[in-house]
Parts: C-alpha cells; structure tokens; sequence
C-alpha cells in the first residue's frame, strides 16, 4: 500500500515524506553541481551490487573532499529501510551528497556540514521490452568535463544528448571524443567482435568507473569470454557483431541499432544474452 503521503526520504539524519523534505536554496548542489550521487538498483527488494556503489561513493566523496556525514554501513542500512518503507520490490535508490548549504560563494567555509538525500524509484528492470527488441543508441560529441571518473551531480551534457538520441528516435546517446567511443550519457558501452572479444573502455578519468560494468566484467573473466579493455572507434561499433550497454538501472541491455544502422543482424545477439543471463544469476545470489 503507497504512503497518501508520499514516499519516505532519508534527509540529514532523517526519514520523511517527500512532501515534508526541503532543502535549502543555498544548497551548493543546486547552486553549482556541488556533489555526488549513486544509484542502486532493487531487485526482489534486495540492493544489487551494494558493495560496489558504496566503494564507489567513497572514492567519489574523496575526490571532491567532501566528507561523508555517516558510515557507508549507515548508508546501506538506511537504503534498506527505504526499500522496505516504500514496498519497492523493483527499482532503484538514488543517494546524492552535497558540500552543504551557505550564502553562494566559490570557496566554501570549514564549517559548512554536507547535505545526504536518499530516495526511491520504484522502476521495471528485469522484464522489458529492450532484451527482447535492443535499444538504439544516437553518436553525439562528448563536451563533458575532463573528470568523468567521479560521478558528479553535473550531468547536463548527459541532458542534452539525450535530448538529441530522442530527438532521432533513439534510446541513448554515445558520447565520441577524437573519433572513439568514451561512453553512453547514462550506459557503459561495448562492442563484441567478429571473433568473440567483449571490447570496453578501461578505466580513467575519461569515463566513469561502472559498477555493473566491473561485475558484469569479472563474470565474464569467468566464464572464460575474452575481455579487452581499450577504445573502440565508431566506425568499429558500427561494424561490429553484437553491442551492448550496462548500467545500474540496465543490468546489460543489447544495442541493435547505432545512428540507424543496424549491428549484426540487427537482433539482440547470443553473447549479449548470455552476458546478461550471467550478470542477473549473479545479482540474485549477491543481493542483500
């Protein structure tokens, strides 16, 4: 049964309705894209890679010197109660962290106390309709910042193209920097050779550091599929056998079509199924 108050929000120490949660307009967040964020995906009302997103989190935290105002073992816990106060058996928990509020200002005061929100999403993941069908992805330059390995609050150039992937008729974006694939504007982006390869970025400050890229990754390592972390061109994906793209609020979805061409046969391939099928198993057992 749903709250007639709305859903229950983590703010600064405390759990709220949505309805009853303000933040404040001096919150740098707002005021200059001042903060982090992590979202976690819900499954079975169990959180999916949780290790992972809290590990993320802190690195994030560090690298824009913001402290976090509780332990990531308090974070999980509170994501949990959210889970179970909001009945979300399927969606994700979105957390974002915040320098804090003062009068606007460049440089912040050493007094100044983080702001954590936390809420949920209640969203299909599992069962859609892009397993069966593929997604179609829209190229588009990459002008985000030179620090895509901390996930920051400042997401417009990720806005705007995929403004432009809809405006196409597509399902997201691939940002291209010097003729090569850095990622999807929300996605992590692959490509599977003729003979095999599961081809991604590697890690850098370039683009972000997928969780569900690192597991589905490891699982894949497992099985025994060949792995290469390296660029891929466009011209590369476009003539590849099968792509896909993950993410949190993903899982591992195909991609069947790039600027309207169709990869492959134009149908989600085998290795991306599996691929899937491997992550999804894993998630389950590791869910808590």
């Amino acid at each position: 049964m749903s709250n007639p108050t709305g859903r229950i929000v983590y703010l600064n120490g405390e759990l709220v309705s949505e309805n009853a949660a303000h933040l404040s307009v001096f919150d740098r967040g707002f005021l200059f894209g001042d903060g982090i964020y992590e979202v976690t995906a819900v499954l079975e009302g169990k959180l999916i890679d949780s290790a992972l997103h809290m590990a993320r989190l802190e690195r994030s935290a560090r690298e824009i010197d913001v402290p976090l105002p509780v332990s990531v073992g308090e974070i999980v816990e509170i994501e949990r109660r959210l889970v179970r106060d909001n009945n979300v058996v399927e969606g994700v928990v979105y957390l974002q962290l915040t320098r804090g509020a003062e009068d606007r200002n460049f440089l912040f005061s050493s007094e100044i106390k983080p702001t954590l929100l936390l809420f949920t999403q209640v969203k299909t993941l599992e069962h859609v309709a892009a397993v069966d069908k593929g997604v179609s992805v829209k190229s588009v330059a990459d002008l985000r910042w030179a620090r895509r390995d901390i996930k920051s609050v400042c997401l417009l150039p990720q806005v705007m193209a995929k403004r432009i992937a809809k405006a196409e008729g597509c399902d997201e974006a691939w940002m291209i920097e010097d003729g090569f694939v850095t990622e999807g504007a929300s996605s992590t982006a692959y490509i599977v050779t003729d003979d095999g390869r599961i081809v991604t970025r590697g890690n850098s400050s370039a683009t972000l550091p997928g969780c569900t890229r690192l597991a589905a990754l490891e699982l894949a390592r497992e099985q025994g599929l060949t792995v290469e972390e390296r660029p891929f061109s466009l011209d590369e994906a476009l003539n590849a056998r099968e792509a896909c793209l993950t993410s949190a609020s993903n899982f591992v979805v195909p991609v069947t079509r790039i600027d309207g061409k169709p990869i492959g046969d134009g149908k989600p391939g085998p290795m991306v199924k599996r691929l899937r099928e491997l992550y999804l198993e894993n998630a389950r057992r590791t869910a808590i």
